[in-house]
C-alpha cells in the first residue's frame, strides 16, 4: 500500500503541474492574441498611402515579435519541466513495483476449459460496462457462442443507468413498475425512491407544477405503509412552493447526492433480480489479485532464498494467508476449534447434540468406541447423532 501512495503522490504532482501549465498557456495565448489583434487594428488605421510603416509602429512591431518569442520560450521551458515530472512517475513505478510477476504464476493454468471460462467472465464484464461491441468482438475472436438472452438484460440496464446519469427517470420508473412484485419481494425501496425523485423534480418547477405534483402524489399510495414519514415530508414541502423549496426548511430534498445514490440502488436491486453480483467478478478478482500479489512475491522470494521449495507446491492453496479485507467476504467460513483448520467439502462442520460444532475429522479422532465426549461440555453422546451443518 505504501508503494501505491508513493506513486500516487508523484502522479498528483504531475497532474497539478499539468493543470497549472494549461491555465498558464491559455492565459498567455489570450493576452498575445488580444495584443496582436490591437496592434493589427492600429497598423491598418495609421498605414500611409505608400504602404510604409512609421518608425514608431516599426518599433512596436519589433517589441511584439520579441514578446511572442519570449512567451513561446517560457511555455517550452515549462513544458520540459513537466517532462521531467512525468519521468519521475515512471521511475517511482519501477522502484516501487516488481515488473516481473511470473515467479508467482502457475504454468499451464490456462488450459482450454480455463481459457473458455476466462473469456466468458471477460465478456460478462464488458456487457456490464455497456461495451457491447468489444464483447461481441471478443466472442468472435475466441469462438464463444453467447445466447442473445444473456446480453439483453445488460443492454437494458445500461440504457437505464445512462438515463439516470443525465437525470432522466422515465426508463427506470417503467422498469421498476414492470418488476414491482419481485422488487417488493426483496423489500426494495427502489420504486418509491424513483417516484420521490420525480416528485422533487416537479417541486423544483415552483407553483406552475403544483397541480401536476398533487396529481402525481397518488403514486405514493402503495408505499404509504413503509414510507409514511417520507411521504409526509414531501407533501409538507408543497406549502413552500411559492417561495421556492431552496429557500425553505425542505432544502435537503434538493441534495444532488441522491442521484448518485439512486444509480447505486438501481444497480444493486437490478443485479439481485437477475441473480448477479453487484460488482463484476472480473473486477473483484483483479482487485483481490492486486492486494495479494505483493505478499505472494515476498513469500516466493523467501522460499527460494531458504531453498524450501516444497512449501509451495502450486496446488489449490497458498503457503500463507492473505487478508483481502471484509469487502471480499462473500460467505461465512468455519474453522474447527479443535484442529484449527478451515472446514471443506470433504471435512464439513458437524453439530453435536449439545449444540457445539467441530469438524468431521475432529469428530472421527475424538470418539472412543461408541461414545464421544464433547470437548466443551461434559455431555457424552453417540458420534452418529452429529449432524452436518451448512454456512
Amino acid at each position: 500500500m505504501d508503494q501505491c501512495v508513493t506513486v500516487e503522490r508523484e502522479l498528483e504532482k504531475v497532474l497539478h503541474k499539468f493543470s497549472g501549465y494549461g491555465q498558464l498557456c491559455e492565459r498567455g495565448l489570450e493576452e498575445l492574441i488580444d495584443y496582436t489583434g490591437g496592434l493589427k487594428h492600429e497598423i491598418l488605421q495609421s498605414q500611409g498611402q505608400d504602404g510604409e510603416l512609421s518608425g514608431t509602429l516599426s518599433l512596436v512591431l519589433t517589441q511584439c515579435c520579441k514578446r511572442i518569442k519570449d512567451t513561446v520560450q517560457k511555455l517550452a521551458s515549462d513544458h520540459k519541466d513537466i517532462h521531467s515530472s512525468v519521468s519521475r512517475v515512471g521511475k517511482a513505478i519501477d522502484k516501487n513495483f516488481d515488473s516481473d510477476i511470473s515467479s508467482v504464476g502457475i504454468d499451464g493454468c490456462w488450459q482450454a476449459d480455463s481459457q473458455r471460462i476466462l473469456n466468458e467472465v471477460m465478456v460478462e464484464h464488458f456487457f456490464r460496462q455497456g461495451m457491447l461491441d468489444v464483447a461481441e468482438e471478443l466472442c468472435q475472436e475466441s469462438g464463444l457462442s453467447i445466447d442473445p438472452s444473456q446480453k439483453e438484460p445488460f443492454v437494458e440496464l445500461n440504457r437505464i443507468l445512462e438515463a439516470l446519469k443525465v437525470r432522466v427517470l422515465r426508463p427506470a420508473l417503467e422498469w421498476a413498475v414492470s418488476n414491482r412484485e419481485m422488487l417488493m419481494a426483496q423489500n426494495s425501496s427502489l420504486e418509491f425512491k424513483l417516484h420521490r425523485l420525480y416528485f422533487i423534480s416537479l417541486l423544483m418547477g415552483g407553483t406552475a407544477n403544483q397541480r401536476e405534483a398533487l396529481q402525481y402524489a397518488k403514486n405514493f399510495q402503495p408505499f404509504a405503509l413503509n414510507h409514511q414519514k417520507d411521504i409526509q415530508v414531501l407533501m409538507g414541502s408543497l406549502v413552500y412552493l411559492r417561495q421556492g423549496i431552496e429557500n425553505s426548511p425542505y432544502v435537503h430534498l434538493l441534495d444532488a447526492n441522491q442521484w448518485a445514490d439512486i444509480c447505486d440502488i438501481f444497480t444493486r436491486d437490478a443485479c439481485a433480480l437477475l441473480g448477479l453480483s453487484v460488482e463484476s467478478p472480473l473486477s473483484v478478482s483483479f482487485s483481490a489479485g492486486c492486494v495479494a500479489l505483493p505478499a505472494l512475491i515476498n513469500i516466493k522470494a523467501v522460499i527460494e532464498q531458504r531453498q524450501c521449495t516444497g512449501v509451495w507446491n502450486q496446488k489449490d492453496e497458498l503457503p500463507i494467508e492473505v487478508d483481502l479485507g471484509k469487502k471480499c467476504w462473500y460467505h461465512s467460513i468455519f474453522a474447527c476449534p479443535i484442529l484449527r483448520q478451515q472446514t471443506t467439502d470433504n471435512n464439513p462442520p458437524m453439530k453435536l447434540v449439545c449444540g457445539h460444532i467441530i469438524s468431521r475429522d475432529a469428530l472421527n479422532k475424538m470418539f472412543n468406541g461408541s461414545k464421544l465426549k464433547c470437548p466443551y461440555c461434559p455431555m457424552e453422546q453417540s458420534p452418529g447423532d452429529a449432524k452436518q451443518i451448512f454456512f
